[in-house]
């Protein structure tokens, strides 16, 4: 018997983590049947039923490929579960060209106790997306933020157009490893004003990890952005800095105006998904952008993105 769509939302509403996996298979299937029950349990964790934003702290991970994300993550776990926090993780991995499925299955490079029913590790794929994330991923993330303390978002790799985190997530740590380009990648990517934290890995290096913090800090300043926390981490046993990053993520948040930036994220979600699916011509047919955005400002500030995108279809 297919689950009940309503329902899930319902439980996810109320705290019940078991609901998530079939959540999770529910809003997977990009069937035309699919997306409509996603549609509906969507609209059981908006705003709007939940009566205010979702609890989780919402944190995208993002960094080149082979930066150390993963093994960071296994670091964190257990530094987020000892302070009694439940935590969701969807590793967002190249898409297979042939099926469209993951293709590395991230979630085996994580270390975790899959015991702990208060860790849900999920691998997504990326799809043909040029920031990252998948519509899939963005849904999987609203209903998640609903039943659990944290919800991060590993993402493929970073570059000019990997920005689709930074709309999806309150927090953003941008991750580089020193004496491997990454940091002179950055700096030329053009992407200094999407990390709120940046994370320098494997800090045990000594001097080539303290020469890629003092790079990164000075980039930083010459953009304005010196208040942006730059923390050097190291996973190798004993693992350090890895507190201090809890708490700057954790700081950072808590600076945030948490209603405002998320509306601005489901809006600006619900005008990139419009024009995915339907093109400029039906942007354009709104009456162009702005007149878009207009037409979402004057809607119900509660609603999912995808009743959102509907609003949008029904203007077109």
């Amino acid at each position: 018997m297919a689950a009940d769509p309503e329902e899930l939302g319902r439980r996810l509403r109320d705290g019940d983590r078991s609901a998530a996996p079939a959540a999770l298979n529910l809003i997977e299937d990009r069937s035309p049947a699919g997306r409509e029950a996603a549609a509906l349990l969507l609209a059981e964790v908006a705003p709007a039923a939940l009566g205010g934003e979702a609890p989780a702290h919402l944190i995208g991970i993002t960094g080149p490929p082979g930066a150390g994300k993963s093994t960071l993550l296994s670091a964190l776990l257990p530094e987020w579960r000892g302070a009694g926090r439940s935590v969701a993780i969807l590793a967002v991995d190249p898409s297979s060209r042939r099926s469209g499925g993951s293709l590395l299955g991230d979630r085996a490079r994580i270390e975790y106790d899959p015991n702990d029913d208060g860790v849900l590790i999920r691998s997504t794929a990326a799809g043909t997306r040029l920031g990252g994330l998948a519509a899939p991923t963005r849904e999987a993330a609203d209903a998640l933020a609903a039943a659990f303390d944290i919800v991060v978002v590993e993402t493929v790799g970073v570059g000019q157009s990997e920005t689709d985190v930074a709309d999806v997530c309150d927090t953003v740590a941008v991750v580089v490893q020193p004496a491997s380009g990454d940091v002179l990648q950055f700096l030329k990517a053009g992407i200094m004003e999407v990390p709120d934290v940046l994370v320098v890995t494997k800090a045990d290096l000594g001097e080539a990890a303290a020469r890629s913090h003092r790079d990164l800090a000075q980039a930083l300043s010459a953009i304005g952005s010196s208040q942006t926390p730059v923390v050097a981490v190291s996973s190798v046993p004993p693992p350090s800095g890895i507190g201090e990053l809890a708490d700057e993520l954790d700081a950072h948040r808590d600076r945030l105006d948490l209603p405002a930036r998320r509306l601005r994220s489901r809006r600006a979600s619900a005008l990139r998904e419009f024009s995915a699916e339907h093109g400029e011509r039906a942007l354009r047919a709104l009456g162009g952008r702005r007149e878009a955005e207009h037409l979402l400002a004057a809607g119900d500030p509660g609603l999912s993105v995808n009743e959102l995108v509907a609003t949008l279809e029904a203007g077109a």
